[in-house]
């Protein structure tokens, strides 16, 4: 039975301002985020029916389907392996949606291009209200700016690799409900504005752009666009800057990282490593 195994990391995002665009290949996203040493580890195989395992267990993962369907008209079965949680602002279904496309890829040797299948991937997250921004991140790998829309996949990257992040997931939040609000869109927009300038600014000072300089900007951003308004979450942030140490919220999960140990926490790394096949 032909199969294949690609690789692709989970996403944090710090800042994200939404870009609208009738067609969903050209939508996305403005932003800061990195990638982590975890992520998710996808294999496909043949099968009688289109069908998505997770951690050993069926899941209706919609944008990993909607890549099946763009890709191919074979039945494909993924097995989708991950240590973290779906909903909780890990960009794992773009992650998803990223490696199935190189595995189906590889499978079926369909000579498609990396970006390519970047693109296929991104547009499913888009269609399917998931994400915005993850897949240009996790093509590339690393510290990711965003100034010019996601789906340009354009991107530069900040010298802030190989080091420790810490991070705490308290519930799901749906991406969804998020982007397609209205009220809160402007609210996210207007100040993910401001913070975009002053990444800009760091960046053209030339100066060593720290991790606690983005996470700063990134709790003002999460604070102004009233994201950040869950108890437990609020609470984290609040306990981690009082024992000193920098935390914002985890776009978009009820989720903290921060760049110190904390209550609860695991530590994963920031690594400089694009989505690839094993």
């Amino acid at each position: 039975m032909k199969s294949a195994k690609a690789f692709a990391p989970a996403n944090i995002s710090c800042i994200f301002k939404i870009y609208l665009h009738q067609n969903p290949r050209w939508m996305g996203s403005y932003g800061v985020g990195f990638t982590l040493n975890e992520g998710v580890t996808i294999k496909a195989e043949e099968s009688k029916k289109n069908e998505v395992i997770f951690n050993n267990s069926p899941i209706n993962f919609p944008t990993i389907k909607n890549v099946i369907e763009k890709l191919t008209k074979e039945n494909i079965k993924i097995y989708v392996n991950s240590k973290l949680p779906l909903g909780c602002g890990f960009g794992l279904s773009g992650a998803g949606a990223l490696a199935s496309a190189y595995s189906i890829n590889k499978m079926l040797d369909l000579k498609k291009s990396d970006r390519e299948l970047a693109v296929l991937a991104h547009t499913a997250e888009v269609e399917n209200k998931t994400g915005l921004g993850d897949v240009a991140n996790q093509f590339y790998g690393g510290f990711c700016v965003k100034l010019r829309p996601s789906s340009y996949f354009i991107v530069s990257r900040l010298p802030i690799d190989n080091i420790g992040v810490y991070c705490r997931y308290f519930s799901k939040l749906s991406t969804r409900s998020i982007i397609t609000n209205q009220k809160l869109k402007y609210n996210i927009n207007k100040s993910a504005s401001i913070a975009l300038n002053k990444i800009k600014k760091l960046i053209q000072k030339g100066e060593h752009t720290s991790f606690s300089d983005v996470i700063k900007i990134s709790k003002e951003f999460a604070a102004q666009s009233k994201l950040l308004k869950e108890k437990k979450t609020m609470q984290a942030i609040k306990e981690i800057e009082e024992n000193n140490g920098n935390a914002s919220m985890i776009m978009l999960g009820n989720a903290v990282f921060s760049d110190k140990p904390f209550k609860d926490s695991i530590r994963l790394k920031i690594l400089n490593e694009g989505a690839h096949l094993l």
